[in-house]
């Protein structure tokens, strides 16, 4: 069969034949007879040809003219011109900003005229002097711009409180890995696997043999031991338990000033497991960070206590709500003076006159706070939307005085709600912390919510489920309703004293509880 190859001529021979290459190529290449060329072959010239496989080589049956390419006559022709270039200018007419105001408050232009800058006679006698009569008399006979400018003056002002300073978030621990390293460097090429098992727990360690027996059963081969691998783990697992809990304790001392707090619990309560409590190694590092823990928390303590007392001071009364229900420590003693200050601060952020948004706000701060019980509003809000009932139902076992007040009544019996999670607003337009609907979000940190414009929007890790900080905290001439839901750790997850209802006087023996350590 033959095909189309494409062929340099690379030399002329004196019998009248010439040889030939693929063009770009050494091979395919071979004598062609000359007689079939066309007039004028010179060497070097690239041509396409016919050829077919032969026993003896390639034989060159015939060159196949290339095609004429047809002559484009879709083309446009650019006739020159002799006139010169003339680029086109938009200048557009600037407008003072005194006719602007003018026209808004209807005292007309400078030149005496009140049309507004439109023709003659167009507000003067047209369809009876026009809508308004040319503004004169419409509306409240100020004229209609002069009325929504009396209007916009009307409008109460309200000046926002003073920001706090922002406290630097604490920073996670990040522990190094050179000690275990150290211990599985020291251990055989065989064990190793096993022992990185080991320290994800037995449990791991008895689904990967059986894994491993599988496809050695599949491919017929023998089986591994059970129960030898299980055993040669459990008794590595003490030394890598040791060496994995020193790279944790050695990189909480580096990190100890930034260190939060929580990492810090954790690493403490590791120190207590029997394994690594045996290791003399680990004695005097774990008395040392027992003392580190608990003078980190009274200084935590005190920041909590001066970050509450703060955010009362400039009027962030829901700030300072949300604060007061995020301890550093769990069990602690709220004081009764600052108690009652929040208190009342609470309850005079609940005016009659106050929109039911910037009601639902506070309630929802309050409800999670140890001073809930002090928060005795004596005057129902002017309106009580559905939502505000939907709120005050869903926190009715945590505030029975406020459904009281609403004339709401609470089924005895009924759990203890449960903060909301900051979310997207919903598709049907309903605001979830309003109808108890609980959405996912992002949590929010203690540090980031004690100071700062953006520091209810810090987040903490998603391990800790902490109350989220408002967006627009309390103040009683606030003008824009606060909705902020909050985050509540989940009831079983509480490892101390549960939150203890007590009256005014004797405020000093309620504890507050923290969300857990990871």
């Amino acid at each position: 069969m033959s095909r189309r190859i494409d062929i340099e001529l690379t030399s002329a021979l004196p019998d009248g034949s010439w040889t030939w290459r693929a063009a770009g190529a050494r091979k395919p290449n071979g004598q062609m007879d000359g007689s079939v060329l066309p007039p004028g072959s010179a060497v070097g010239d690239v041509l396409k040809v016919e050829i077919e496989q032969m026993l003896d080589g390639i034989e060159v049956q015939s060159i196949v003219k290339a095609r004429d390419k047809a002559e484009d006559d879709n083309l446009l022709e650019l006739l020159p011109s002799e006139k010169p270039f003339e680029a086109v200018i938009e200048t557009r007419a600037k407008r003072d900003r005194s006719e602007r105001r003018d026209s808004r408050d209807g005292k007309g232009r400078r030149d005496g005229k009140r049309d507004g800058g439109r023709r003659d006679g167009a507000r003067d006698g047209g369809r009876d002097g026009g809508r308004d009569g040319g503004r004169e008399g419409g509306r409240d006979g100020a004229g209609g711009g002069k009325g929504r400018s009396d209007q916009r003056r009307q409008r109460p002002h309200f000046e926002a409180p003073p920001e706090l300073p922002q406290r630097p978030k604490p920073k996670r621990l990040r522990p190094g890995k050179a000690r275990r390293n150290a211990v599985l460097a020291d251990l055989p090429e065989e064990q190793r696997p096993i022992a990185e098992m080991a320290l994800q727990g037995m449990s791991a360690v008895r689904a990967r043999v059986k894994e491993e027996n599988i496809k050695l059963e599949a491919a017929g081969q023998p089986t591994m031991p059970e129960q030898s691998v299980v055993k040669m783990a459990e008794d590595m697992l003490p030394k890598l338990r040791v060496a994995e809990w020193l790279d944790r304790a050695e990189a909480a001392q580096r990190q100890m000033e930034h260190l939060d707090l929580r990492d810090l619990r954790s690493v403490v309560a590791a120190g207590e497991d029997p394994s690594v409590a045996r290791d003399e190694s680990t004695r005097a590092v774990a008395d040392e960070l027992k003392l580190s823990l608990v003078r980190k928390q009274e200084e935590e303590l005190a920041l909590w206590f001066g970050d509450i007392d703060a955010a009362i001071g400039v009027g962030r009364v829901i700030r300072a709500l949300r604060l007061s229900s995020q301890p550093p420590k769990a069990g602690v003693m709220f004081p009764p003076d600052l108690a009652r200050r929040l208190g009342e601060a609470a309850t005079a952020a609940l005016q009659p006159e106050d929109p039911a948004d910037r009601w639902i706000a506070v309630l929802e701060a309050a409800a999670f706070s140890p001073v809930r019980t002090l928060v005795t509003p004596s005057v129902v809000p002017a309106v009580v939307t559905d939502d505000l009932k939907a709120t005050t139902i869903r926190l009715g076992p945590a505030l029975p005085q406020i459904a009281a007040l609403l004339g709401i009544e609470i089924p005895a019996g009924t759990p203890k709600p449960k903060p909301l999670r900051a979310g997207p607003p919903r598709k049907d337009g309903r605001k979830d912390g309003a109808k108890g609907g609980r959405t996912t979000g992002r949590n929010e940190s203690r540090s980031g919510a004690r100071g700062g414009r953006n520091e209810d929007r810090s987040r903490p890790p998603k391990s800790e489920p902490t109350p989220p900080a408002t967006t627009a905290d309390d103040v009683a001439a606030e003008s824009a309703p606060v909705e902020a839901p909050v985050v509540e750790a989940p009831a079983e997850a509480i490892v101390e004293t549960p939150v203890v209802e007590a009256p005014a006087e004797a405020i000093v023996e309620t504890p507050v509880v923290e969300a857990p350590a990871e």
